[in-house]
């Protein structure tokens, strides 16, 4: 039995609640009495409930994040029907800000606010002392890293089977971009060196080779970023796989020949370049160096193996849809493996607010609250820049039109203007973003490239045929044989062979709970 709770609701079952463990591991005495359950959004509300009910708890601590908010609010008030005498405690970045008109607020006995590795322990101690906070939001102080005990060892086997585990150096971001929290989380604080890598030998041992540091500006610190690179330079096995978050236009040459010593596919690198237009950038307050951003997309293409996912939002205050897809433009030149476009949302504390009357910025109310217009976007322009964001996923970022990619953007072309022309016709003939098999994609791709753009149907089938067997050994569908792509022999792909492109994406976000912002 255990009288404290700690839980959140994932996104996927793949993810792994490092804020949770976090919680877990400071708890200290109380740690016996304590148990960690972590669900996903799509769990039925009554299965959620009654596994939280499950031994009779005191204390639930619920992780709230973005996506989880509305799932989890049902869940918090069919539990104050069934059992009101439990203490439910809230925590999470969607409940430390802007949070008083939240109807979860309203349910929950008490909310902590920020970082709360150490004040939610703090709160136990005292509740079951029967000593009751004379408020209901409790503002953590800042832990001192050197002060926390790592949350590693709380990662069970089914974790490192089944499970993206999560890994941080540091905490904290020195800069200032206004649509992001991290903005508001100066300094940056970095975990002892040593002691954190011991901790990562540790998970090496009990078998994990895939880690998503989630460390905001991993090449920061570099003397820290060249430890934790040769750390694991000199662990390497083939399975090994890293994700790091870097700053784009910060890449000394210590870094680049660490980098470079890495086989191809072994290292993830997410580039957060937002927007290429200089003026956007100073409404956002995010300065960037973008000569210097280009020379260094030229290096790790050309001397790393290093797998580039780029980000691109949709939306941001200033950007036009002319200068959203110059900037589209200018990123697909520089040949990244991966651009996410996405919708810019307003996350709850951040500065971006100060843009709504001046921009005209409309948000949806709901979670994830995107944008849905602007004075320089109308709704309808972000609609279609909507659509052409989940096509370009479907197929630019899917791995699976690698080859048809040449066709459908043309050399000495804008990549976005054909491929927005392509979405554009797509949906037309299909009008559904989700749902959309990948032969039927693929057949949709054929009759566009050979009856809407003229192209040669042998030489469109034969490439189409070459993606689709790619990866995975498949009959080819009989449009691509009546075409002449005939039997085809899989192809190897050097860069879809280290890691599965799915599984590469799912690395894209931590899943936090109530500790690490």
């Amino acid at each position: 039995m255990s009288e404290i709770i700690l839980a959140t609701l994932n996104a996927r079952y793949i993810h792994s609640a490092l804020g949770l463990r976090y919680l877990l591991a400071n708890m200290g005495d109380l740690s016996p009495r304590t148990a960690v359950r972590e669900f996903v959004i799509n769990d039925h509300p009554a299965e959620i409930l009654g596994k939280l009910l499950e031994g009779d708890p005191k204390i639930i601590g619920l992780g709230i994040y973005i996506w989880n908010l509305e799932p989890t609010t049902r869940v918090l008030a069919d539990l104050k029907r069934v059992c009101p005498e439990v203490c439910v405690v809230l925590g999470g970045p969607e409940v430390s800000y802007d949070q008083a008109e939240l109807p979860i607020v309203a349910l929950a006995d008490y909310v902590i606010t920020g970082e709360a590795d150490l004040a939610f322990p703090a709160f136990c101690r005292q509740y079951l002392r029967g000593e009751r906070p004379g408020q209901k939001i409790i503002t953590a102080a800042l832990p001192d890293t050197k002060q926390l005990a790592m949350p590693y060892a709380y990662y069970t086997p089914e974790d490192i089977a089944h499970r993206i585990i999560y890994v941080e150096a540091s905490r904290g971001c020195p800069f200032t971009c206004e649509f992001c929290l991290s903005s508001l989380d100066i300094p940056v604080r970095q975990f002892p060196v040593e002691q954190f890598l011991a901790e990562v030998e540790r998970l090496m041992q009990a078998g994990v080779r895939q880690f998503k540091f989630v460390d905001r500006t991993f090449n920061l610190n570099l003397k820290v970023s060249r430890r934790i690179l040769e750390f694991f330079l000199e662990r390497y096995t083939p399975d090994l796989f890293l994700h790091f978050e870097m700053i784009p236009d910060r890449l000394p040459e210590s870094l680049r020949v660490l980098l470079a010593q890495f086989p191809p596919g072994a290292i993830q690198l997410e580039v957060g370049i937002q927007s290429f237009d200089e003026e956007v950038g100073r409404w956002i307050s995010r300065q960037q160096d973008f000569e210097q951003i280009e020379k260094n997309f030229e290096y790790l293409r050309q001397h790393t193996g290093a797998h580039l996912h780029a980000d691109l939002i949709v939306g941001l205050p200033g950007e036009t849809r002319e200068s959203f897809a110059a900037g589209f433009d200018r990123l697909y030149r520089l040949h990244p493996q991966e651009i996410q476009v996405g919708i810019l949302k307003r996350l709850r504390g951040t500065p971006l607010v100060r843009h709504d009357a001046a921009w005209k910025m409309v948000y949806s109310a709901y979670p994830p609250y995107e944008i849905l217009s602007h004075r320089a976007m109308d709704f309808e322009t972000i609609q279609q820049l909507r659509r052409f964001a989940r096509y370009w996923d479907l197929i630019g970022n899917s791995g699976n039109f690698v080859e048809t990619l040449a066709w459908l953007c043309p050399p000495s072309t804008s990549a976005f203007q054909a491929l927005d022309e392509l979405s554009r016709w797509l949906y037309r003939q299909q009008p559904q973003l989700y749902g959309l098999s990948l032969v039927r994609l693929v057949e949709l791709v054929f009759i566009y490239l050979t009856e809407v753009r003229g192209c040669d149907q042998e030489a469109v089938a034969v490439a189409l045929a070459h993606d689709y067997t790619r990866s995975v050994r498949r009959e080819l569908p009989g449009f691509l044989k009546q075409a002449g792509a005939g039997k085809l022999s899989p192809a190897a792909s050097v860069e879809a062979s280290r890691l599965p492109q799915r599984q590469r994406r799912h690395l894209a976000g931590p899943d936090r709970s109530l500790a690490g912002g």
